[in-house]
């Protein structure tokens, strides 16, 4: 039998003077679904998730600025969906936690006024 191979697993050579396939943006995928993840959980590791996707949002962005011919205009957009998804999840979680904060604070505050000395259990 002959050695066939299939011509989809092959790579392709671009033809003289044709532009060259462009790459999808590295974790730009990933900061997407860290930034819709942390508006989602911005209650338990939203603000976690929301920093880590804006680290990787620089730095994808800073690589598409380098050279933005290279990388796929949809897969930058992406990129820019997820950072301002994290932008909203770190806000959320926030919010979320200046309220946990002000519960705890006037709870406390709260328990503070009772005259523990008078009761009795």
């Amino acid at each position: 039998m002959e050695n066939q191979t299939d011509s989809s697993t092959q790579p392709v050579s671009p033809l003289p003077g044709a532009e060259s396939p462009k790459e999808i943006l590295p974790n730009s995928t990933a900061v997407l679904i860290l930034g819709i993840l942390s508006i989602i959980v911005c209650c338990f590791f939203g603000l976690i998730m929301a920093i880590i996707a804006l680290v990787m949002a620089g730095k994808g962005k800073a690589l598409y600025e380098a050279n933005p011919g290279k990388f796929t205009e949809s897969s930058y957009n992406n990129m820019k969906a997820g950072k301002i998804c994290a932008i909203v999840g770190l806000i959320l979680s926030l919010l979320v936690s200046l309220y946990y904060f002000i519960l705890i604070a006037i709870v406390g505050a709260a328990f503070s006024l009772i005259p523990w000395e008078m009761c009795t259990f």
